[in-house]
């Protein structure tokens, strides 16, 4: 059984990564900064641990991943039109577990992106989206450079529709919709699967079981 650390752990795909760790054998380990996401939390069964991903420098990550065996990045400033906090969280946050995990002697590192990110932005976008877009792009860029054994999920469109269990993932994915409950078993499956280390991956539903889906994909990369 591992400890898992879950940055941005009260997130809408976090919340069911905490269950999907769980199901999998997995201590979840939530990194979140609001002590009243505490009884949410530890209702899906996992440990919470208060971290200002904004205020926080690496060191305080590293602090708040002691003890645990893997880091998912899952944090995302969120829609809340707030084109600075792309930057502070879905990219600075990012950069910053990273450090924060080398510096906790933790290699294992999976990150939740975003389809087709590395695609120019046409002209005319909005500001905000650009700057998701580029703050997600640099961000898989900076973890595809570190020494870390990092894998990425790119998913479509989230979806609250209930999960499929059903996908399609690999490079090169067609835009398309996913549950976020769906894309939580991925990144679940995708952890306890050695062979998808170094590997970048796009994700939309489909029609193939998650743990085929995975194989697929390990093969085909």
């Amino acid at each position: 059984m591992s400890r898992i650390a879950v940055v941005g752990g009260h997130g809408q795909v976090a919340r069911h990564l905490l269950v999907a760790l769980r199901r999998s054998a997995h201590d979840p380990v939530a990194l979140v900064r609001r002590e009243a996401y505490r009884a949410d939390l530890e209702s899906r069964g996992a440990e919470v641990r208060l971290l200002d991903i904004e205020a926080s420098d690496a060191a305080g990550f590293a602090a708040a991943f002691v003890g645990c065996d893997a880091v998912v990045f899952a944090a995302g400033g969120g829609p809340d039109g707030n084109r600075e906090r792309k930057r502070t969280v879905d990219l600075e946050g990012s950069l910053k577990s990273i450090e924060g995990a080398r510096l906790a002697g933790i290699e294992r590192f999976v990150q939740v992106s975003a389809i087709n990110v590395d695609d120019p932005v046409p002209e005319g976008t909005d500001e905000v989206w650009r700057a998701y877009v580029e703050a997600k792009r640099d961000a898989d860029a900076a973890l595809r450079a570190s020494s870390l054994a990092w894998t990425i999920i790119r998913p479509g469109r989230l979806t609250d529709d209930p999960a499929t269990g059903l996908v399609s993932l690999g490079p090169d994915v067609a835009r398309g919709d996913v549950t976020r409950a769906d894309v939580a078993s991925v990144l679940a499956a995708v952890l306890d699967e050695p062979a998808t280390v170094g590997k970048q991956w796009s994700l939309v539903n489909g029609d193939v079981p998650i743990a085929e889906a995975v194989r697929q994909a390990r093969r085909v990369d």
